[in-house]
């Protein structure tokens, strides 16, 4: 084969071997599991709010298995159902939780906080 067919042939291969390298799956940021659908039936309020917390809880254990992270609104949502469930601690432990992943989350975390504890939020 001569050097003008040889050029055209590396550079072929080499643009393929760049196109299968760009369609790996990327790792995404955050481990949704079943939230938005969690979060769809909550809406509905056709489901009871227990078992919307434990499908969350069984995924969020999935989620840490792998180390990923919940995505923002996750503990927050949770933390709402266990509010809703009369579960104190369990709620207060869910907002921790999203205030220390998502700082952002903050200010709105100690509200929640707050007017869950003197039971304006009930």
């Amino acid at each position: 084969m001569n050097t003008y067919m040889a050029w055209p042939m590396m550079a072929l291969a080499l643009s393929g071997s760049v196109l299968l390298a760009g369609c790996s799956t990327p790792k995404t940021l955050y481990q949704w599991e079943d939230y938005q659908p969690q979060v769809y039936e909550y809406f509905k309020g056709e489901e009871p709010k227990e078992a919307q917390a434990e499908a969350l809880e069984r995924d969020l254990q999935k989620i840490n298995a792998t180390g990923s992270t919940p995505p923002p609104g996750y503990h927050a949502h949770l933390g709402l159902l266990y509010l809703s469930m009369g579960k104190d601690d369990q709620m207060v432990q869910q907002f921790r939780t999203e205030k220390a992943l998502f700082p952002e989350s903050g200010p709105y975390m100690d509200f929640l906080l707050k007017n869950a504890k003197t039971g304006d939020a009930k």
